[in-house]
């Protein structure tokens, strides 16, 4: 497996650090781990022994062991999930809600409005700051947990993130994240009737060049990266449709690219066109409808409900599930109730 999964890793995939390290010719016979730990600043020995236990470790085209004894003229090639900090990350005590922690994980369920980890424009008051805090990370010190964090949701989405507290879990999740072994699933309100009770969106993306926030569906010319999404009908509300959403990949943007290729961005999604009137009639208590909608939830309704994975220490299945949170839940309840409502004229044009 792991010489599958190494493969597909992307050199210009922000997660993953690559490296080559080409013995020379007067090296004396050496364990790769020990070979490694003395040609690797600011990385333990421990971090690269988990690393080739889980198969990020190479020498030519063959998966190695920590035994393995590298000779003059080998080649050590290897990537390491970390994620870069450009900034200097300062603990603060931000409330956290943790669904579920062991010595190894954290499964946090993050509101809407946080953004995940600093940036540009967010330098503070992030979740890793928070995880930074409740840590008892020191700043500025040479403390790899600063990696902690194996994936990202979008900023306006609210939902299940796993997090690492040990080299051995964050390098065991990454590979599962990789392989696609990981259980995502999402809830999203889209705008229109979804023909179709389930269907796939299997179409690469890439950064629009116009808009570098922004990504796009890969024109044909371009080298989009490989991205597929799962869907079926929750419920249908006439003119907008909750869809339960199974990342197969998990690129940047991805559920709120692919509906918006297909005709269906999410309800009040501003940057992919969802953040007007795309389905309904000409009335104006209708539009008003839509104006109280955006106000009662102001953001992309999109919510990370479920997440399963492999423990990375027992290797037993965990699920979790987080209920929508109260702004998603209202707007529901409010298509609910109009739908209920709606007169016959309306609805011939849903």
């Amino acid at each position: 497996m792991a010489e599958d999964w190494f493969a597909e890793i992307g050199e210009d995939e922000p997660r993953f650090e690559h490296f080559r390290l080409a013995v020379d010719s007067g090296q004396e016979p050496m364990r790769v781990d020990k070979y490694m730990s003395t040609h690797l600043e600011k990385t333990s020995r421990n971090r690269i022994q988990c690393a080739i236990k889980e198969g990020y470790v190479k020498v030519g085209e063959k998966t190695v062991k920590a035994n393995y004894v590298v000779r003059p003229g080998d080649v050590i090639r290897f990537v390491m999930p970390y994620e870069r900090r450009g900034v200097e990350v300062i603990p603060q005590d931000i409330p956290l809600d943790i669904v579920y922690e062991d010595g190894d994980v954290l499964v946090i369920d993050k509101p809407a409005g946080m953004v995940v980890h600093p940036g540009h424009g967010h330098y503070d008051a992030t979740l890793v700051n928070a995880l930074a805090y409740y840590l008892h990370l020191t700043p500025g010190a040479d403390d790899e947990r600063m990696g902690v964090l194996v994936h990202r949701i979008d900023k306006d989405t609210s939902g299940l993130l796993v997090v690492a507290k040990t080299d051995e879990a964050q390098l065991n999740l990454a590979k599962q994240f990789y392989i696609h072994s990981i259980d995502r699933r999402y809830q999203a309100v889209v705008w229109g009737d979804v023909k179709e009770d389930e269907g796939t969106v299997d179409a690469p993306l890439e950064r629009d060049p116009s808009e570098r926030t922004r990504f796009r569906v890969a024109r044909e010319d371009g080298e989009g990266k490989h991205a597929v999404t799962h869907y079926k009908v929750v419920e249908r509300f006439g003119f907008v449709t909750l869809l339960e959403c199974r990342l197969e990949t998990g690129r940047t943007h991805q559920i709120r690219v692919h509906m918006s290729s297909i005709g269906h961005p999410l309800f009040n999604d501003e940057k992919y066109g969802g953040a007007e009137i795309r389905k309904g009639t000409i009335y104006a208590k209708y539009r008003q409808f839509i104006r109280n909608c955006f106000e009662l939830c102001p953001r992309q309704a999109l919510h990370a409900k479920t997440l399963g994975f492999e423990h990375p220490r027992t290797g037993k299945w965990i699920q979790f599930d987080s209920p929508l949170p109260a702004d998603m839940a209202a707007l529901l309840d409010k298509w609910r109730k109009y739908c209920g409502n709606m007169p016959p004229e309306e609805m011939e044009d849903a």
